[in-house]
């Protein structure tokens, strides 16, 4: 009897310490979605690439287009991370979660992910434990969103370690997370694939779960334009057309200057 007493105790007291998994889930923090936007930092990305997508990112995410689909929506803010994916195992959260819910918010993202933190990822082309690690993050994060979003950037669809994309897309998607992505097709860069289109590899092998869609940047120049758009279709919960949605002016609301080469 003073077995069972003690018991019941035990479990009284773990629960006044939340320790139970349904109260930690009740905590969670509502929003309409859950963005984890996983950046190329591989052996084709130089360190001046590298800051010009962070600047490309931190200016989209302050656009008023993009604040304005924010809270367009019915909870009205978002949970958003930025990490950097290189080989595998090599992966970094370079801006941690973060609710962004009005201009205040985004500014502090946006301040967070220019300040200059030295690039942590480093190797060749690991998409598939890029999609895995992407999917981790969204499942352990503090928040409950309507919508879990993994949006993956890359100049080439290649895989050089670690799972198959195919096999940790698949993985990804029966888990409920969308993945759309971003190609980078710019012709100044070291990693332009020059054998096949990217935007299709994207569409065949990368990019999964209802709605899922492709920004193509045909050009350093329309970068930031390609982020913009593809943050407010994510955000708004858009799908453009045939999947692909092509951007190739150049962005001339941004006074972003492409990285020197």
């Amino acid at each position: 009897m003073r077995s069972l007493v003690l018991g019941f105790l035990a479990i009284v007291g773990l629960m006044g310490q939340g320790a139970l998994m349904p109260q930690a889930a009740l905590a969670q923090t509502e929003v309409d979605l859950e963005l984890i936007l996983l950046a190329d930092a591989t052996g084709s990305i130089d360190d001046d690439e590298i800051r010009f997508q962070r600047q490309g990112y931190a200016e989209a995410i302050v656009d008023p287009a993009v604040l304005s689909a924010i809270t367009g929506n019915m909870i009205g803010r978002i949970a958003v991370a930025y990490a950097e994916w290189a080989g595998p195992g090599s992966q970094d959260m370079v801006v941690d979660w973060t609710i962004i819910d009005g201009p205040d918010s985004a500014a502090a993202f946006a301040a967070a992910l220019t300040e200059g933190r030295p690039r942590q990822a480093y190797g060749r082309n690991a998409i598939g434990s890029a999609l895995l690690y992407g999917k981790a993050q969204l499942e352990t994060n503090a928040f409950q969103g309507m919508r879990k979003v993994i949006d993956l950037s890359a100049d080439s669809a290649g895989n050089w370690g670690g799972p198959a994309i195919t096999v940790a897309r698949d993985e990804v998607v029966k888990a409920g997370i969308i993945i759309n992505g971003l190609a980078v097709l710019c012709r100044s860069c070291s990693g332009r694939p020059s054998s096949y289109d990217l935007e299709a590899a994207f569409g065949e092998l990368i990019i999964g779960g209802p709605g899922s869609f492709v920004v193509s940047a045909e050009n350093a120049q329309s970068f930031a334009a390609a982020v913009r758009r593809k943050l407010i279709l994510e955000i708004a919960g858009d799908v453009p057309a045939g999947r692909l949605a092509r951007v190739t002016g150049p962005d001339r609301a941004a006074g972003l200057t492409p990285p020197a080469r």
